[in-house]
């Protein structure tokens, strides 16, 4: 079989467990690997520490999870979207372990390049650094963060080839490439799967020796909020209306 499988649930079997750590990629909606969310969701595993810059909508993208109480964990960023989050977190029922957006990213990073700790600026005299080693440099005091890795990272890519060799697209190049990196093992859904050389390697993201399994997948890219306005009147007087 290689590296491809033919379906989500396939490509998490015997991978998923309860308390284990997951990394899910996007921003917003935007660039979500949604299929193999639901493929986690359905495992039933639980007590799921869930990294991902935000916690998807209600009923969609990780929300799924928050709903089922899969998810005891979160370590993120932003999570403004979403209401049965911020029930439980208010209740008590939910932990939660919020990081500047930057700091989040370079968390990730810098635990895929197997570094363990870094320093920033970001945060420093707020709740964030409560608890946290500080150091002075050049008369500034930083932080010390630590790397993230997971147990299972739940990558999405635009297209990626049979080796695992991948390209994101535009917003949907977000947390992904960095997250398929800390992962013990990625898992990466794309939209297009092709054959080893069907793209140029000078354009390849994530190179496939950080993907261990990757399947192709219809997905349903919502739109997290939609907004609209009223089309302005064109020279003639008319409102642009067909």
């Amino acid at each position: 079989m290689g590296k491809v499988y033919t379906s989500a649930t396939e490509a998490l079997e015997g991978l998923t467990f309860d308390g284990m750590s997951v990394m899910a990629g996007g921003f917003g909606l935007c660039g979500i690997p949604e299929n193999l969310i639901v493929a986690l969701r359905d495992s039933g595993a639980q007590n799921i520490t869930a990294i991902s810059n935000n916690a998807g909508i209600d009923g969609f993208g990780l929300g799924l999870l928050l709903e089922t109480r899969q998810i005891k964990k979160m370590i993120s960023s932003y999570v403004g979207e979403n209401k049965e989050f911020e029930r439980q977190y208010l209740a008590g029922e939910l932990d939660l372990e919020f990081n500047p957006q930057g700091t989040l990213a370079e968390r990730i990073r810098a635990g895929g390049a197997g570094i363990p700790g870094f320093y920033t600026k970001t945060g420093y005299g707020t709740v964030i650094a409560e608890g946290k080693p500080t150091r002075e440099f050049d008369g500034e005091t930083y932080i010390m963060e630590t790397g993230l890795t997971c147990d299972v990272a739940l990558v999405k890519a635009w297209r990626g080839d049979t080796q695992g060799n991948l390209q994101f697209k535009k917003t949907a190049r977000n947390f992904n490439p960095m997250m398929a990196t800390a992962g013990k093992v990625t898992v990466v859904e794309v939209d297009e799967l092709c054959e080893v050389g069907s793209f140029d390697p000078n354009y390849i993201h994530t190179p496939g020796i950080f993907v261990q399994r990757i399947l192709e997948a219809k997905c349903e890219k919502r739109i997290e909020n939609i907004t609209t306005r009223e089309r302005a009147p064109s020279s003639d007087g008319m409102s642009g209306e067909l």
